[in-house]
């Protein structure tokens, strides 16, 4: 030992006799005590040194307050990683029910306008508006689909799956989690080529013949993901059906491993928030999942109600189980890598500013596909593979059936509306919260200035603003227009809102940008904006492997 003399070391590397009155003598020399007596050391002097030694613990208070906090932090993840999910599962359920209640309808008018262009004429550039013609792209995917999933058989897929080894059906259930996010990774990217090659400006007709592979591509994609959610469908619905549940605990033990592949990883609030946004989104999907599981068992036993007591523990396993697996993987990313829990509620305006944008008159892009894009939750191959389902296990014949679905219709509408509403008001309390209001009408001006300077400062003169003052106003407040001409009204807005000091203003923050009273605004500014400018679904990277 280092604590022992150089005479002393030797001597016991050598085995040679040591009197213990030496090696007591050391030790006593280590522990003072506050008596002046020089007796002999002894065993109860050092007993009682050891019982009556102090030490204080405010000589390091900075390292046990942080500590504390650091406890306080994962005693308050719980709370604010549940809220943060409800509100992202509601958000999720409002994009899910407007594919079954309002798409319907929009497609339907749009498809009648497209009947009626004929007879009222061609008195505009455009034959549709770019929300029709992705309303009626959507619809017609949506009956493709449908009608291709009726040449795959359900059953014959339960049966094939029931036949495999345990081992084997762990395996292909986690195949099939890694190909599910890898699908909704690519998915929206198929959707959005297909809506731009739609809806773009286009100087020849022969150019319009690009939407028919776009579509195509878009039809086979959805197809492939349905039929993918339905064997996963298929291996759940096997695991609820084993005698032992063997397959279901292992299943569930899966979850677990996302702790392993999670925690000890270097995280950032970008990540995590790219994270959280993925755990929503699986959240959400495993609770419909749960729910076409439910609806085949209930078909089988010909709809009685006492089966449905046999499935609910085994359903209320899997989700608190997963609820469990979250708390725990966030509670030790935010305690590794420093992050407050604070950081969820600046998750929610993020979130909540998307939905209250996209509901403006001038928004860029669908509510529905807002939610794609930031939680990779696509609905189409789900809702197609849901009425696949609910079609084949439910039969309606008879005006009565018809007179029950019409009313289940018209309560999922209801249902959609109060869930929209809800849920902006919500959003609407985040975004004043967060002091996030003022982007609701900086943003849309940011991107035309962003626009302007690469073709309008050439031209930039007072003459040609004053001329084309009144035009935008009459513009803006209508339909959003397309592209080309959104390039002409975007100089007058910045003119008309900075009156004496218009181009300067936007200017001055980055002049200013060194100065230290506005240097802390600008680093609270950049780390909100990087939360709403993560549009790509970069999950994969953060949770497979």
């Amino acid at each position: 030992s280092p604590l022992l003399p150089t005479w002393l070391q030797v001597s016991l590397d050598l085995r040679m006799h040591v009197p213990v009155s030496l090696i007591m003598k050391h030790f006593f020399s280590l522990y003072p005590t506050d008596s002046d007596d020089s007796g002999e050391p002894s065993l109860l002097r050092f007993m009682c040194a050891e019982l009556t030694r102090g030490y204080f613990l405010e000589h390091n208070e900075a390292k046990y307050t942080e500590r504390r906090e650091k406890v306080y932090t994962c005693m308050r993840i719980p709370r604010e990683l549940e809220r943060l999910m409800i509100f992202g599962i509601f958000l999720c359920l409002d994009a899910f029910l407007y594919v079954f209640t309002l798409l319907p309808l929009r497609t339907l008018l749009a498809f009648l306008r497209l009947l009626t262009i004929p007879c009222c004429g061609l008195g505009g550039s455009r034959f549709l508006q770019p929300a029709q013609v992705c309303d009626l792209l959507k619809g017609l995917i949506m009956v493709l689909c449908y009608s291709m999933m009726h040449y795959v058989d359900y059953a014959m897929m339960y049966h094939l799956i029931r036949g495999q080894s345990v081992i084997k059906l762990y395996i292909i259930y986690n195949m099939l989690e890694v190909a599910d996010r890898l699908f909704s990774s690519f998915g929206q990217d198929i959707l959005d080529a297909l809506y731009w090659t739609a809806t773009e400006p286009k100087s020849r007709k022969r150019a319009h013949i690009g939407v028919i592979p776009h579509f195509f591509m878009a039809v086979f994609y959805v197809f492939l993901h349905a039929i993918l959610i339905m064997v996963q469908a298929s291996t759940l619905n096997v695991a609820f059906n084993s005698h032992n549940k063997s397959l279901l605990t292992i299943m569930m033990s899966n979850n677990f491993v996302e702790i392993k592949g999670s925690v000890f990883k270097k995280f950032e609030k970008n990540n995590l928030f790219q994270m959280s946004n993925s755990d929503i989104k699986e959240r959400f999907t495993n609770y419909i999942l749960l729910l076409i599981v439910c609806l085949r068992n209930m078909e089988q036993f010909s709809w009685n109600s006492d089966h449905l007591w046999v499935l609910l523990p085994d359903v209320f396993m899997v989700i608190m189980s997963e609820v469990a697996v979250d708390i725990v993987k966030h509670a030790f990313i935010t305690k590794f890598n420093d992050i407050t829990a604070d950081v969820y509620s600046e998750y929610k305006a993020s979130l909540a500013f998307e939905l209250v944008s996209s509901r403006q008159q001038n928004a860029y892009t669908d509510y529905s596909d807002s939610v794609a894009r930031r939680m990779g939750f696509i609905p189409l191959p789900l809702a197609v593979l849901l009425i696949r389902v609910v079609m084949s296990s439910v039969k309606i014949q008879g005006a009565l059936s018809s007179v029950c679905l019409l009313l289940f219709y018209l309560g999922l509408i209801t249902m959609k509306v109060l869930n929209s509403i809800v849920i902006l008001g919500k959003s609407c309390h985040y975004v004043k919260e967060a002091n996030m209001e003022g982007k609701l009408f900086e943003r849309p001006t940011a991107q035309t200035s962003k626009q302007t300077p690469k073709k309008a400062n050439p031209a930039k003169s007072p003459p040609p603003s004053g001329n084309t003052m009144q035009r935008p106003s009459t513009s803006i407040t209508k339909q959003p227009s397309p592209r080309a001409k959104s390039f002409p009204p975007a100089p007058p807005p910045v003119t008309e809102v900075t009156s004496d000091p218009p181009p300067d203003s936007p200017a001055k923050p980055e002049e200013s940008s060194s100065e230290t009273p506005q240097s802390t605004e600008l680093k609270h500014k950049t780390t909100k904006k990087d939360l709403l400018e993560i549009d790509r679904f970069t999950i994969c990277g953060n949770r497979i492997g």
